[in-house]
């Protein structure tokens, strides 16, 4: 989030464990949005970044998401999804670190 931050963005993040601790962590920021929900998280921001695995992430509704989007864009930096299951659904997909990303078609 720290550079995120130093290029000018704002993070709206959800973490069904982690968010007393973020709270805690980095205090009222007003860059930084802690939402009660997944679905919070992503209603309007620009992408998604996946940086945490809990299962509650492991089967998205990525119709859903796409509509909550303002860009068809995910960097998941967990590796939780499979190409087969992101391309049909017309994202930009960066799997971070394993070489298996797309462009949106």
């Amino acid at each position: 989030m720290e550079t995120l931050w130093e290029a000018g963005a704002s993070v709206r993040a959800y973490d069904p464990v982690a968010s007393d601790e973020a709270a805690r962590i980095y205090g009222e920021r007003s860059d930084l949005t802690l939402c009660e929900s997944a679905d919070d998280a992503i209603d309007g921001a620009d992408v998604l970044a996946i940086v945490t695995e809990w299962r509650e992430f492991r089967s998205p509704d990525f119709s859903r998401i796409k509509t909550l989007l303002k860009h068809p864009v995910i960097f998941d930096g967990r590796n939780l999804y499979d190409l087969a299951m992101v391309r049909p659904h017309g994202f930009t997909y960066y799997a971070i670190g394993r070489g298996d990303s797309i462009a949106s078609t």
